[in-house]
Protein backbone atom coordinates (compact mmCIF):
# COMPACT_ATOMS: atom_id res chain seq x y z
CA UNK A 1 0.00 0.00 0.00
CA UNK A 2 1.49 3.89 -0.49
CA UNK A 3 0.77 6.57 1.41
CA UNK A 4 1.68 10.40 0.27
CA UNK A 5 1.52 13.22 2.97
CA UNK A 6 1.67 16.40 1.02
CA UNK A 7 1.15 20.16 2.20
CA UNK A 8 0.46 21.69 -0.83
CA UNK A 9 0.55 25.39 -0.33
CA UNK A 10 -3.09 25.91 -1.83
CA UNK A 11 -1.76 24.72 -4.82
CA UNK A 12 1.29 27.22 -5.11
CA UNK A 13 4.35 25.59 -6.57
CA UNK A 14 8.31 26.96 -6.13
CA UNK A 15 7.49 28.92 -9.54
CA UNK A 16 4.97 30.62 -7.94
CA UNK A 17 1.80 29.26 -10.28
CA UNK A 18 -1.01 28.13 -8.77
CA UNK A 19 -1.87 24.49 -10.58
CA UNK A 20 -3.57 21.80 -8.62
CA UNK A 21 -3.57 19.50 -11.86
CA UNK A 22 0.53 19.76 -11.09
CA UNK A 23 -0.49 18.81 -7.50
CA UNK A 24 -2.98 15.57 -8.62
CA UNK A 25 0.05 14.57 -10.64
CA UNK A 26 2.39 14.61 -7.93
CA UNK A 27 -0.15 12.39 -5.72
CA UNK A 28 -1.66 10.34 -8.34
CA UNK A 29 -1.42 6.40 -8.21
CA UNK A 30 -0.51 6.54 -4.47
CA UNK A 31 -3.62 4.68 -2.03
CA UNK A 32 -3.72 7.14 0.41
CA UNK A 33 -3.18 10.50 0.04
CA UNK A 34 -2.71 13.02 3.12
CA UNK A 35 -2.97 17.06 2.07
CA UNK A 36 -2.78 20.07 3.95
CA UNK A 37 -3.02 23.71 3.34
CA UNK A 38 -6.13 23.32 1.29
CA UNK A 39 -8.14 26.13 0.80
CA UNK A 40 -11.65 26.88 -0.45
CA UNK A 41 -12.87 30.29 -1.78
CA UNK A 42 -9.78 32.03 -1.11
CA UNK A 43 -8.92 35.56 -3.31
CA UNK A 44 -5.19 34.24 -3.30
CA UNK A 45 -6.53 30.93 -5.18
CA UNK A 46 -8.81 31.91 -7.42
CA UNK A 47 -12.26 32.01 -4.99
CA UNK A 48 -11.67 27.85 -6.14
CA UNK A 49 -13.12 24.94 -3.92
CA UNK A 50 -10.07 23.21 -4.32
CA UNK A 51 -11.31 20.24 -2.80
CA UNK A 52 -14.08 19.76 -4.82
CA UNK A 53 -11.53 20.26 -7.92
CA UNK A 54 -8.91 18.08 -6.30
CA UNK A 55 -11.53 15.63 -6.23
CA UNK A 56 -12.21 16.11 -10.06
CA UNK A 57 -8.71 15.92 -11.03
CA UNK A 58 -8.33 12.30 -8.91
CA UNK A 59 -11.84 11.16 -10.09
CA UNK A 60 -11.12 7.37 -9.25
CA UNK A 61 -10.64 8.54 -4.99
CA UNK A 62 -12.97 9.04 -2.74
CA UNK A 63 -12.25 11.96 -0.23
CA UNK A 64 -12.85 13.73 3.03
CA UNK A 65 -12.19 17.58 3.77
CA UNK A 66 -11.61 18.82 7.62
CA UNK A 67 -12.00 22.77 7.87
CA UNK A 68 -9.82 23.87 11.16
CA UNK A 69 -10.11 28.00 9.58
CA UNK A 70 -13.87 28.87 8.87
CA UNK A 71 -15.06 32.55 8.25
CA UNK A 72 -18.22 33.57 5.96
CA UNK A 73 -17.62 34.17 2.34
CA UNK A 74 -21.21 34.15 1.74
CA UNK A 75 -22.83 36.90 -1.09
CA UNK A 76 -26.39 38.32 -1.42
CA UNK A 77 -27.64 38.83 -5.39
CA UNK A 78 -29.32 41.75 -6.73
CA UNK A 79 -32.48 40.36 -5.07
CA UNK A 80 -30.85 40.27 -1.63
CA UNK A 81 -30.94 36.42 -1.42
CA UNK A 82 -28.09 34.79 0.53
CA UNK A 83 -25.54 32.41 -0.88
CA UNK A 84 -23.75 31.05 1.65
CA UNK A 85 -20.67 30.54 1.67
CA UNK A 86 -17.52 29.14 3.92
CA UNK A 87 -14.12 30.54 2.99
CA UNK A 88 -12.30 27.77 4.84
CA UNK A 89 -8.72 26.35 5.29
CA UNK A 90 -7.53 22.67 6.19
CA UNK A 91 -6.60 19.22 5.78
CA UNK A 92 -7.52 16.83 3.17
CA UNK A 93 -7.63 12.64 2.45
CA UNK A 94 -8.42 10.87 -0.34
CA UNK A 95 -8.28 7.29 -0.76
CA UNK A 96 -8.40 4.12 -3.68
CA UNK A 97 -10.90 2.58 -0.86
CA UNK A 98 -14.14 3.83 0.81
CA UNK A 99 -13.64 6.11 3.70
CA UNK A 100 -16.04 4.37 6.07
CA UNK A 101 -16.18 7.68 8.81
CA UNK A 102 -14.52 10.71 9.53
CA UNK A 103 -14.00 13.36 12.21
CA UNK A 104 -11.90 16.26 11.80
CA UNK A 105 -10.56 17.70 15.18
CA UNK A 106 -9.37 21.01 16.11
CA UNK A 107 -6.11 21.15 17.98
CA UNK A 108 -5.28 23.96 20.78
CA UNK A 109 -4.57 27.37 19.74
CA UNK A 110 -2.15 30.11 20.97
CA UNK A 111 -3.63 33.63 20.57
CA UNK A 112 -1.33 36.17 19.93
CA UNK A 113 -1.06 40.23 19.47
CA UNK A 114 1.04 40.58 16.17
CA UNK A 115 2.11 37.09 14.84
CA UNK A 116 0.31 35.28 12.32
CA UNK A 117 -1.75 32.08 14.52
CA UNK A 118 -4.08 30.14 12.73
CA UNK A 119 -6.48 27.41 13.77
CA UNK A 120 -5.15 24.25 13.56
CA UNK A 121 -6.51 20.50 13.43
CA UNK A 122 -6.51 16.49 12.63
CA UNK A 123 -8.48 15.40 9.92
CA UNK A 124 -9.56 11.20 10.92
CA UNK A 125 -10.86 8.70 8.09
CA UNK A 126 -11.36 5.11 8.42
CA UNK A 127 -10.62 3.45 5.38
CA UNK A 128 -11.94 -0.12 4.00
CA UNK A 129 -8.55 -1.34 2.80
CA UNK A 130 -8.83 -4.70 1.24
CA UNK A 131 -6.51 -6.17 4.25
CA UNK A 132 -8.90 -4.40 6.51
CA UNK A 133 -9.90 -1.35 8.08
CA UNK A 134 -7.43 1.57 9.42
CA UNK A 135 -6.98 4.90 10.49
CA UNK A 136 -5.44 7.92 8.66
CA UNK A 137 -4.78 11.01 10.01
CA UNK A 138 -3.64 14.56 7.64
CA UNK A 139 -2.31 17.12 10.27
CA UNK A 140 -0.79 20.60 10.32
CA UNK A 141 0.58 21.85 13.44
CA UNK A 142 1.25 25.42 14.16
CA UNK A 143 4.43 27.29 12.94
CA UNK A 144 5.33 29.50 15.55
CA UNK A 145 7.34 27.59 18.13
CA UNK A 146 7.40 24.33 20.73
CA UNK A 147 5.50 25.83 22.95
CA UNK A 148 2.68 26.33 20.71
CA UNK A 149 3.35 22.42 19.34
CA UNK A 150 3.58 20.53 22.38
CA UNK A 151 0.06 21.07 23.13
CA UNK A 152 -1.04 20.33 20.02
CA UNK A 153 0.89 17.03 19.92
CA UNK A 154 -0.39 15.91 23.28
CA UNK A 155 -3.88 16.56 21.88
CA UNK A 156 -3.22 14.33 19.07
CA UNK A 157 -1.98 11.50 21.05
CA UNK A 158 -4.98 11.43 22.98
CA UNK A 159 -7.14 11.54 20.33
CA UNK A 160 -5.28 8.85 18.78
CA UNK A 161 -4.73 6.22 21.80
CA UNK A 162 -8.85 6.69 23.32
CA UNK A 163 -10.21 5.92 19.32
CA UNK A 164 -10.39 2.42 19.89
CA UNK A 165 -11.88 2.67 23.16
CA UNK A 166 -14.82 5.50 21.66
CA UNK A 167 -15.49 2.76 18.93
CA UNK A 168 -17.43 3.57 15.69
CA UNK A 169 -19.18 6.26 14.39
CA UNK A 170 -21.96 4.23 16.17
CA UNK A 171 -22.24 1.33 18.45
CA UNK A 172 -24.04 -1.65 19.56
CA UNK A 173 -27.36 -1.20 16.87
CA UNK A 174 -30.50 0.77 18.34
CA UNK A 175 -33.48 -0.56 19.99
CA UNK A 176 -35.61 0.05 16.79
CA UNK A 177 -34.01 -1.10 13.85
CA UNK A 178 -37.19 0.66 11.80
CA UNK A 179 -35.97 3.98 12.69
CA UNK A 180 -33.19 4.24 10.15
CA UNK A 181 -30.27 5.02 12.43
CA UNK A 182 -28.65 1.21 11.26
CA UNK A 183 -27.67 1.37 7.51
CA UNK A 184 -25.44 -1.09 6.79
CA UNK A 185 -22.76 -3.13 9.17
CA UNK A 186 -21.88 -0.92 12.44
CA UNK A 187 -18.67 1.25 11.50
CA UNK A 188 -15.02 0.04 13.15
CA UNK A 189 -12.70 1.73 14.58
CA UNK A 190 -9.16 -0.20 13.88
CA UNK A 191 -6.30 -0.32 16.40
CA UNK A 192 -3.59 0.54 13.65
CA UNK A 193 -2.94 4.56 12.69
CA UNK A 194 -1.25 6.09 10.75
CA UNK A 195 -0.69 9.98 11.58
CA UNK A 196 0.61 12.05 8.28
CA UNK A 197 1.10 15.28 7.70
CA UNK A 198 3.06 18.97 8.16
CA UNK A 199 4.41 18.72 11.88
CA UNK A 200 6.90 21.86 11.60
CA UNK A 201 9.33 20.02 13.84
CA UNK A 202 12.27 18.35 13.41
CA UNK A 203 13.34 15.29 15.17
CA UNK A 204 15.27 17.14 17.49
CA UNK A 205 12.54 18.85 19.24
CA UNK A 206 10.63 17.55 22.45
CA UNK A 207 7.45 17.43 20.05
CA UNK A 208 9.21 14.35 18.13
CA UNK A 209 10.24 13.07 21.81
CA UNK A 210 6.73 13.50 22.75
CA UNK A 211 5.60 10.97 19.43
CA UNK A 212 8.01 8.40 19.43
CA UNK A 213 9.90 8.35 22.61
CA UNK A 214 13.11 10.10 23.96
CA UNK A 215 16.38 9.10 22.84
CA UNK A 216 19.34 8.18 25.11
CA UNK A 217 22.98 8.44 23.92
CA UNK A 218 23.41 5.21 24.59
CA UNK A 219 20.82 2.75 23.43
CA UNK A 220 19.21 5.32 20.62
CA UNK A 221 15.44 5.75 20.45
CA UNK A 222 13.31 4.79 22.90
CA UNK A 223 10.40 3.80 21.17
CA UNK A 224 7.15 2.46 22.92
CA UNK A 225 5.71 -0.61 21.50
CA UNK A 226 2.55 0.40 22.28
CA UNK A 227 3.45 3.59 20.72
CA UNK A 228 4.20 5.45 17.62
CA UNK A 229 7.52 5.21 15.73
CA UNK A 230 8.85 7.33 12.80
CA UNK A 231 7.87 5.09 9.16
CA UNK A 232 10.71 7.06 7.74
CA UNK A 233 13.10 5.70 10.10
CA UNK A 234 11.86 2.61 9.83
CA UNK A 235 12.66 2.44 6.30
CA UNK A 236 15.88 2.54 6.86
CA UNK A 237 16.43 6.14 6.51
CA UNK A 238 18.51 7.54 9.24
CA UNK A 239 16.91 9.87 11.53
CA UNK A 240 18.82 12.87 10.73
CA UNK A 241 18.23 12.61 6.70
CA UNK A 242 15.90 14.36 4.49
CA UNK A 243 14.65 17.32 4.52
CA UNK A 244 11.11 17.96 3.03
CA UNK A 245 10.93 22.39 2.65
CA UNK A 246 12.22 23.53 -0.56
CA UNK A 247 16.01 25.41 -0.12
CA UNK A 248 15.54 23.79 3.78
CA UNK A 249 17.45 21.31 4.79
CA UNK A 250 15.32 19.84 7.44
CA UNK A 251 12.49 17.36 7.66
CA UNK A 252 9.34 18.59 9.27
CA UNK A 253 7.28 16.60 7.40
CA UNK A 254 6.25 12.90 8.90
CA UNK A 255 4.51 9.67 8.92
CA UNK A 256 3.88 8.03 12.32
CA UNK A 257 2.53 4.88 12.59
CA UNK A 258 1.42 2.63 15.15
CA UNK A 259 4.46 0.48 16.33
CA UNK A 260 3.33 -2.53 15.98
CA UNK A 261 3.01 -1.69 12.46
CA UNK A 262 6.81 -1.60 12.53
CA UNK A 263 7.61 -4.67 10.97
CA UNK A 264 5.31 -4.12 7.44
CA UNK A 265 7.36 -0.65 6.68
CA UNK A 266 8.92 -1.39 3.23
CA UNK A 267 10.31 2.00 2.35
CA UNK A 268 9.68 5.24 2.51
CA UNK A 269 11.66 8.61 1.10
CA UNK A 270 10.70 12.15 -0.15
CA UNK A 271 10.09 12.93 -3.84
CA UNK A 272 12.53 16.40 -4.13
CA UNK A 273 11.85 16.53 -7.65
CA UNK A 274 8.33 17.60 -7.19
CA UNK A 275 7.12 21.34 -7.34
CA UNK A 276 3.95 21.69 -7.06
CA UNK A 277 4.62 23.70 -3.05
CA UNK A 278 6.88 24.57 -1.11
CA UNK A 279 6.99 21.56 0.51
CA UNK A 280 8.06 18.08 -0.76
CA UNK A 281 5.66 14.96 -0.70
CA UNK A 282 6.69 12.01 1.62
CA UNK A 283 5.67 8.80 0.50
CA UNK A 284 5.53 5.30 2.16
CA UNK A 285 5.47 2.02 1.48
CA UNK A 286 3.85 -0.61 3.67
CA UNK A 287 2.59 -3.86 3.59
CA UNK A 288 -1.30 -3.90 4.86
Amino acid sequence: MKFISYNIQYGFGADGVNDLSRIANEVRGADVIALQEVERFWQRSGETDQAAVLGELLPDYYWVYGANLDMDASTKDAEGRVHNRRRQFGTMILSRYPIISSRNFPLPKYATMTQHSIQQGILEAVIALPSGPVRAYSVHLSHLCSETRIPQVKAILEIVNRAPLEGGAWCGGHPNPSSGWTEGEMPPMPREAIIMGDMNFTNEAPEYDLIVGVSSPKHGRLVNPLGLADAYVLAGNDEYDGYSVISQEYRIDHCFISSWLAPKVKQAWIDTDAQGSDHYPLHLEIEL
